[in-house]
Order: structure tokens, then sequence, then C-alpha cells
């Protein structure tokens, strides 16, 4: 009996404990790329404002400076005539180019003229 209860007490120390069960992964919903959150219109509309002002000081800087570039001017021009009809996103994407532009009209001051 002892030989026996020896073996019963090496097999429940060797005894497998039950596997853990894992946790069942949750379902996430994948988020749409396409998808972007609304804009509030009164943001957009002062952004684009903003943009205008921010391009008619750059077009009047550049323009003192004499370094106004056409391209410039037109953009400026775009960006008011899309004030006027209220879409700001052609406001704020013309009012953009109309600064960038201008800024390289006058960083292209600081290289040496060409003969």
């Amino acid at each position: 009996m002892a030989g026996a209860a020896a073996l019963a007490v090496a097999l429940a120390g060797c005894a497998v404990p039950e596997p853990v069960k894992a946790p069942e992964p949750v379902a996430i919903a994948p988020e749409t790329p396409g998808a972007a959150p609304a804009i509030d219109p009164a943001a957009a509309s002062e952004e684009a404002k903003a943009l205008l002002a921010q391009a008619e000081t750059d077009i009047q800087r550049a323009r003192a400076r004499r370094a106004l570039w056409q391209k410039a001017w037109e953009s400026l021009v775009a960006a008011r005539a899309s004030a006027a009809a209220r879409d700001n996103a052609a406001t704020a994407s013309h009012a953009r180019r109309a600064s960038e532009l201008a800024q390289l009209g006058l960083e292209q001051l600081a290289y040496p003229a060409v003969k």
C-alpha cells in the first residue's frame, strides 16, 4: 500500500492543470479611410477669411519690393472671386497658392540678377 500511496502522491504532483482558455478576440469594426470628420462651416469660413487676409498681406509685401509674380496675383484674384462666391475650399486653396508664390518671389530677391 505504501507503494500505491507513493505512486498516488507522485502522480498528483505531476497532474496537468486545465489549460487556460484564451479570451476570445473582440471584433473591432475597421475605420473607413475615406470618411473624414465633418468640417464646421463657420470654422471653414473663418479659415478661408484668414488665409485670404494673409495672401493680401503677402502680395502687398511682394509688390512693395517689386517681387510680385503674375501667377501670385492671378491666384489672389481667383481667391477673391471664390470668396465672393462663398466657396470656402476654393478660397483657401487659391489664397494658400497666392501666399506661397508671393513668398517665393521675395525669396528670389536673394539671388543675383541674370544678365
